[in-house]
């Protein structure tokens, strides 16, 4: 499992304030940011049933009742359109996990998207989640729609 030190040494800092403007479409802007710091809460892969505290894939978690999408990237689907996907996407969800269960990490909310889930850019120690994913070919930046895998 990855410790936060680890962690720093894999991923970008965050280099747009949490207070961003509203025109940075990666960065909640500061009428809409609402801050969650989440302590060491063991997150599990998500089975079939109630989701709790778990990982559905490498963009979607559930934490304390909330369904929350990293906001900044667009990670594999785990019932991909091909075998490439669908390897990847286990491997970025096991990642997400490993990153969430590495200590400490902040939602900076951002929002709704259409199927209800929480959008947030998710830190750790200063650090984007999601760009860590990007740089390690887990995920893609997000650009206003999926784009295919295969």
């Amino acid at each position: 499992m990855a410790t936060p030190a680890q962690f720093r040494s894999q991923a970008r800092p965050v280099t747009t304030p949490v207070n961003a403007s509203a025109s940075s479409p990666k960065r909640p802007s500061a009428s809409s940011n609402v801050l969650n710091v989440v302590a060491s809460v063991a997150l599990s892969v998500c089975a079939p049933g109630p989701h709790d505290n778990c990982v559905v894939d490498g963009d979607t978690f559930w934490i304390s009742g909330e369904k929350v999408r990293i906001a900044d990237i667009d990670a594999p689907e785990m019932d991909g359109r091909c075998p490439y996907e669908s390897r990847l996407a286990v491997t970025s969800r096991d990642r997400l996990r490993q990153l969430l269960n590495s200590g400490e990490f902040k939602l900076h909310r951002e929002g709704r998207d259409r199927y209800g889930r929480t959008l947030a850019v998710v830190t750790i120690d200063g650090y984007s989640v999601g760009d860590a994913l990007v740089s390690e070919g887990l995920a893609r930046t997000w650009t206003g729609r999926r784009e295919p895998w295969c």
